[in-house]
């Protein structure tokens, strides 16, 4: 019988398992934090749990981390980790130090199936989800590694972003327990403000998410109308603005933030100029309670998008600024490593149908006259 990795349980799911090897509930909860708060991966290191415990466990259970291909450290001390998830996959995770937090950007699958125009992901195509251990791991070892390295057995990292490789919502199975864990307080005890969840607007789980486990919720809107959207993120077309607000002002009664954060990839003559910007005012306001990110693009050839100039996001911001919405352009973090938003890669073995890479390949995005009526999958 293979052993069952450990990181693949919440407390709920370790208790269980416990249970069934005749252990009672406290001794999961020892074990849970034996992995989480400590890092132990040798249950021998376990000294609490009883010795008959012990050897059970070394028959049936592991604690499996992910291997480690690559670090690269940026001038401006974010962190990124490509790791190996098997079968020619691998991702990455991207550790964003601040005076004020320590953010890490997890991803929740080898590659994406959203195609969004402007993300180096969604242009590798799909492999897989990630388990739910295969989440977690990312933040296991970013955190105990970097405890090891500054000395200290204080938490490192205070907030969790699923901004990385993917979208979290389309591996909702998987997602959800790995969120518990990240909230336990025999984990990382992590406030649901600051664990955030992006998505490029899976509206049916965003409603599932409202009541399984509301964390702070970020949506990549990108256009502020149907047919500039659809172009730019094609699940528009299955999930168009309208029902996605509305999915998120429910959200809202459960939400731990009193706000859903909208980020927007500023792309140059394509969703940047005044008239986009004043759809956006007209298409929020006194709706829901929100906030814009101004993200900057970051290129790569396939996209055929450049980044909007410097004057222009200050423009543009300035007018959602004074329509009363509050508004913040993103520095870019670690873009001298290709951590920054838009660039996660990784390495995938596209596994994703004929018809859907099709759909991928780059289309002409024309903006004429009056405005007619754009997901944004990586790193914050």
């Amino acid at each position: 019988m293979n052993a069952v990795n450990l990181l693949d349980f919440d407390l709920e799911g370790l208790t269980a398992f416990c249970e069934q090897l005749g252990e009672k509930r406290f001794r999961a909860t020892q074990l849970f934090r034996w992995i989480h708060h400590k890092g132990a991966t040798d249950f021998d290191q376990m000294s609490d749990l009883a010795k008959s415990l012990r050897g059970k466990l070394q028959g049936v259970a592991t604690l499996q981390a992910l291997p480690v291909i690559s670090e690269h450290v940026s001038s401006d001390g974010t962190i990124k980790w490509l790791f190996d998830v098997g079968g020619g996959n691998a991702v990455e995770s991207v550790y964003i130090p601040e005076d004020d937090r320590a953010t890490l950007c997890i991803s929740s699958q080898a590659g994406c199936a959203v195609g969004c125009r402007f993300c180096s992901t969604g242009h590798q195509g799909f492999s897989r989800n990630l388990s739910t251990g295969e989440i977690l791991a990312q933040l296991w070892y970013a955190e105990h590694t970097l405890r090891k390295r500054l000395g200290t057995t204080e938490r490192i990292i205070s907030n969790v972003v699923m901004m990385g490789m993917g979208e979290p919502l389309q591996n909702y199975s998987a997602l959800v327990p790995a969120l518990k864990v990240m909230l336990d307080d025999h984990a990382y005890g992590m406030s649901r403000r600051r664990v955030t969840v992006s998505t490029s607007g899976v509206v049916p789980m965003i409603e599932r998410l409202e009541k399984d486990c509301p964390v702070a919720l970020a949506v990549s809107l990108h256009a502020p109308n149907d047919p500039l959207r659809d172009e730019l993120v094609p699940l528009n077309r299955k999930y168009p603005i309208d029902e996605l607000l509305t999915a998120c002002s429910s959200y809202l009664k459960a939400a731990p933030r009193d706000f859903i954060t909208f980020e927007y990839c500023m792309l140059d003559g394509v969703n940047d100029t005044d008239e986009h910007a004043q759809q956006l005012i007209a298409l929020v306001k006194g709706r829901i309670n929100c906030k814009f990110n101004l993200i900057p693009f970051n290129p790569f050839p396939a996209s055929g998008l450049l980044r909007s100039k410097p004057e222009r996001v200050q423009a543009f911001a300035r007018l959602l600024a004074d329509a009363g919405l509050i508004t913040t352009v993103r520095k870019t973090r670690g873009d001298d490593i290709d951590a920054a938003c838009g660039q996660l890669a990784g390495e995938v073995q596209d596994r994703t149908n004929a018809q859907q890479r099709m759909q991928r390949q780059p289309v002409a995005v024309k903006v004429s006259g009056p405005v007619p009526g754009t997901r944004h999958r990586a790193a914050p």
